[in-house]
């Protein structure tokens, strides 16, 4: 029986190169041959071959011509920039990266609360002027979170955020489904769950159903006190009625990993407001994404071997 091969594309994340994902999955696939492709023509002979490739994308052509290709192992979660009807067509799986991001993610949503909770953006700012000056804070202990999507990242916030003696609120597409929340309501319920929530955590991803969900009217339903971590994406929020409350201080506070636009044009008022922390689509950084992105390709491997379909993370 040949070696079985997969075929590494060109992609670089978090500063990580595609030769560091090779070595991650060599080091747990040490009988399977693993080939990066250096250069274009180099990707086009090894998606030709092999019968699994993994990479963030493939155009219909390079799929077409990947005769052999039986499982496509996309390297991020969201797959909305492929076709996944061509994939389809040539008959080849199609697994994501979901998961991959859960604990770094999730400890950012927890230090952008925590941050808020004890005041810590207003002590650097004091210390910055050698300011001893006390000030009030708050605490997260008996406080309602509601967390906007229950996927991977959605349930590993709400998993960190357990030992913190907090209630949660889940919010998702599919209530019927359950989750790891004290309550689950669905989108068409969200007011219900703004009303009661201390903290908002947006979770989920871009669709029709989100684009614009936070809006002047969520927005006017949270308590003033509320204070929001978006790391979904910039477009759940509307964001010109996020500054207007802000600035009529219609809610307490929020940390925004992703905005719209994105990146944030260094002159919009976003910036300027104090309540308002900003950081540059980096949650999702983490040393480790190719080693945990290694686990379920490994996995998958496994399976595949033995002749399953059933892979983890399967989309298509």
């Amino acid at each position: 029986m040949s070696q079985l091969e997969i075929a590494v594309l060109r992609q670089k994340i978090h500063g990580l190169s595609a030769v560091d994902y090779a070595s991650a999955l060599r080091a747990r696939l040490p009988d399977v041959e693993v080939t990066v492709g250096r250069t274009p023509a180099e990707e086009r002979d090894l998606i030709e071959s092999a019968p699994i490739v993994t990479g963030f994308s493939m155009t219909p052509a390079e799929v077409e011509a990947a005769a052999n290709m039986d499982l496509f192992a996309c390297v991020y979660a969201g797959v909305g920039h492929l076709d996944l009807d061509v994939f389809e067509a040539n008959g080849t799986a199609v697994t994501n990266a979901s998961g991959v991001h859960g604990p770094n993610i999730s400890e950012y949503v927890l230090g952008a609360i925590l941050s808020f909770v004890r005041g810590f953006k207003r002590a650097w700012r004091q210390a910055e002027r050698n300011e001893w000056r006390s000030y009030p804070a708050r605490e997260l202990q008996g406080s309602t979170v509601t967390v906007v999507g229950l996927g991977a990242i959605g349930q590993a916030v709400v998993d960190r955020l357990d030992p913190f003696g907090v209630e949660t609120i889940g919010v998702r597409y599919t209530p019927e489904k359950g989750g790891p929340t004290d309550e689950v309501l669905g989108f068409d319920e969200i007011h219900d769950a703004l009303a009661r929530t201390d903290f908002l955590v947006l979770a989920c991803p871009l669709t029709d159903e989100t684009e614009g969900l936070i809006d002047s009217e969520a927005l006017l339903t949270l308590p003033t006190d509320a204070f929001m971590v978006n790391i979904a994406r910039g477009g759940v929020v509307d964001t010109d009625d996020l500054v207007s409350a802000m600035q009529a201080n219609r809610i307490a506070g929020a940390t925004l990993d992703v905005t719209d636009p994105e990146p944030l044009p260094n002159d919009h008022p976003l910036w300027d407001l104090d309540s308002v922390s900003i950081t540059p689509h980096n949650a999702g950084h983490t040393p480790d994404y190719y080693e945990r992105l290694a686990d379920i390709l490994a996995t998958n491997v496994d399976r595949y071997r033995r002749g399953e379909t059933d892979y983890e993370n399967r989309v298509v």
